[in-house]
């Protein structure tokens, strides 16, 4: 399961609503209430702190990022490779009819 961080809020309104549970003694539920946000982007903020902390295990949003970027280069690299298969099986055809 992969944690989606929300793009609306800022890090640092992330980060002082992560830190109030903590703090604070609210649970999750009233301090989501209190802020004004669901329960599951308050708790997905909770588990990213502790996935970029290394005491939950996934991928920081620095390897989400390499792994989106990994991901687009091996769909060019595929994409050429076929490419490259085709021109070298025209080559070929052409090089038989001669």
């Amino acid at each position: 399961r992969g944690v989606q961080m929300s793009k609306h809020f800022h890090p640092e309104f992330r980060a002082q609503a992560v830190e109030l549970v903590r703090t604070s003694g609210m649970g999750v539920r009233k301090v989501a209430m209190e802020l004004g946000i669901s329960r599951s982007t308050l708790r997905a903020w909770i588990e990213q702190v502790g996935v970029e902390g290394g005491t939950l295990p996934g991928l920081t949003i620095e390897e989400r990022k390499e792994l989106q970027r990994l991901r687009r280069e091996n769909a060019v690299l595929r994409e050429e490779r076929e490419i490259l298969k085709r021109a070298a099986a025209f080559f070929a055809q052409e090089e038989n009819r001669k």
